[in-house]
């Protein structure tokens, strides 16, 4: 692990830009940007046009350190380059950012409340690849839709299963158990959650460090006992569908909460603007979202 990276993501000021969208979401980021469907065919066309949206963010001057901590990329992003490097490599070597990789699967159909992971084949060998290719962390994403505590166990209990296998593997795990913004229990469901995630927390080896990436909590503050579990690094917030600049004010009312959005962080983006309007929308964007993060 590189210990330079390790002490940026635990001290420094910022936020995780998340541009990991993959399978069925690659279609909506796509869309989002302004390029139809209708203008490519196939797989590989699709993965091109979006490493070109990912890649144009990445370079842009907006997408600065003096903002950005990390960067969650797809397994396919993080095979191909950016003006011939690695993209891991690049976002470290020329803008200081941390890469981080996600590696689930996608979901399991609902059962009991929640959709757990679907099962990760071959995760050894992705998580050696990725510690050659120099990732630093990985993330993977479970959703709650209802206060079940028996299905909020299961989704932090295979969480935290998959996240000491990352650990093991040199890596950092980003633990994600998302909660449905629209789940009309969402406030006991993050009850629920923060009892099984301190409990699991607890019986770490002191030696593993974990982040945790969390919907933004109904009650404010209400994940401050989390932020400040010696085996946490950080706890980063996702968008989970709010519009950038609600999820900015309720992020905002979170001390020590840090963003890692998505959506929000793109919104506005188009591949049809020029360079010039295309940054000055992204460094809009990146400022509210470092200032949100850092109240």
């Amino acid at each position: 692990m590189n210990a330079v990276q390790l002490e940026r993501i635990r001290t420094g000021k910022g936020f995780v830009a998340a541009l990991d969208q993959s399978g069925g979401s690659t279609p909506k980021a796509l869309l989002q940007y302004g390029v139809p469907e209708s203008s490519y065919s196939g797989e590989e066309a699709m993965y091109a046009l979006v490493h070109e949206m990912r890649t144009r963010i990445i370079k842009s001057p907006a997408f600065d350190s003096k903002y950005i901590l990390g960067a969650i990329l797809f397994e396919n992003t993080m095979d191909r380059e950016i003006d011939g490097q690695l993209t891991a490599d690049y976002l470290w070597e020329k803008k200081g950012i941390v890469p981080f990789l996600k590696v689930d699967k996608g979901l399991a159909e609902q059962a009991d409340g929640v959709q757990l992971l679907k099962p990760i084949d071959g995760l050894d060998a992705l998580l050696k690849r990725a510690v050659e290719r120099r990732i630093f962390g990985t993330k993977m994403r479970s959703l709650i839709k209802e206060a079940s505590p028996s299905g909020i166990r299961q989704v932090v209990e295979q969480q935290f299963a998959i996240g000491k296998q990352i650990a093991a593997a040199g890596l950092v795990p980003i633990i994600e158990p998302e909660v449905d913004i629209a789940s009309p229990d969402k406030t006991q469901s993050e009850k629920l959650l923060k009892a099984e995630l301190l409990a699991q927390l607890a019986a770490l080896a002191p030696d593993v460090k974990v982040m945790l990436k969390l919907s933004i909590p109904i009650e404010d503050n209400f994940y401050a006992e989390l932020i400040d579990e010696p085996h946490v690094l950080r706890v980063v917030a996702l968008s989970g569908g709010y519009s950038q600049a609600e999820a900015n004010e309720r992020l905002a009312r979170n001390h020590g909460l840090i963003a890692s959005f998505s959506r929000a962080l793109s919104e506005g983006l188009s591949a049809g603007q020029s360079d010039e309007a295309f940054n000055e929308m992204l460094s809009e964007s990146v400022r509210n979202i470092y200032e949100a993060s850092i109240k």
